[in-house]
């Protein structure tokens, strides 16, 4: 299951897209944090510092280049105080469909872990669902999220180790978690071609 807003290895391009065409990926990405940088009202200088980034990097990204990490826009989202889907999804037209294998893939730097952004939340419901697909290795330790984050996750496939670090579950096809996002945690697969639904909650 490859749809949507994905995690690769490191380097890799997203899915042979253009990624400086407008409408692309980047394109995207580096409009919204202009966007939310300047309703925040920091400076770029300032953004970089609480998101522990160098200000070389976040320029990069404003400019719509560069290859960023789920961990770098995760650390941009809470430094701005907005879900991560608001700084990857573009405006979604009426009817939306994502076939299989399309969107674009961002990389995460220490796992083998592939997310996909399905539908982003409106203003009101912030709600965000994902496509996360995980194979087995070093897992992934995400940071905590914006406060009032809730992690709902239904597998489908394989085997799937997940929850506040220090308090995981083995999940299996059909079985369902909810947790705190506002906490680190941690996604694992025990087995390969592990995939799952991730509804993210932001209140």
């Amino acid at each position: 299951m490859n749809v949507g807003v994905a995690f690769v290895k490191p380097n890799d391009p997203i899915d042979g897209v253009n990624m400086s065409q407008p409408g692309s990926p980047l394109s995207t990405i580096a409009a919204a944090l202009r966007r939310e940088r300047e309703r925040v009202g920091i400076s770029l200088a300032e953004l970089a510092r609480r998101a522990g980034l160098a200000k070389s990097t976040l320029s990069q990204l404003e400019s719509g280049t560069g290859n960023p990490s789920v961990e770098t826009l995760w650390a941009l989202g809470v430094a701005l105080g907005v879900p991560f889907s608001r700084l990857v999804e573009p405006p979604a037209p009426p009817i939306r469909v994502i076939r299989a294998g399309e969107g674009p893939r961002l990389p995460s730097d220490h796992a083998d872990f592939f997310g996909t952004l399905l539908a982003a939340g409106s203003t009101h419901a912030r709600r965000d669902l994902y496509v996360v697909e995980l194979e087995p290795g070093t897992g992934r330790q995400a940071e905590a999220h914006i406060p009032g984050s809730i992690e709902h996750l239904v597998v489908a496939a394989g085997r799937i180790r997940t929850g506040p670090s220090g308090d995981e579950v083995d999940l299996g096809p059909g079985d369902y978690v909810m947790f705190p996002g506002d906490v680190p945690h941690r996604y694992e697969a025990l087995e390969p071609g592990s995939w799952a639904i991730l509804l993210m909650e932001h209140r």
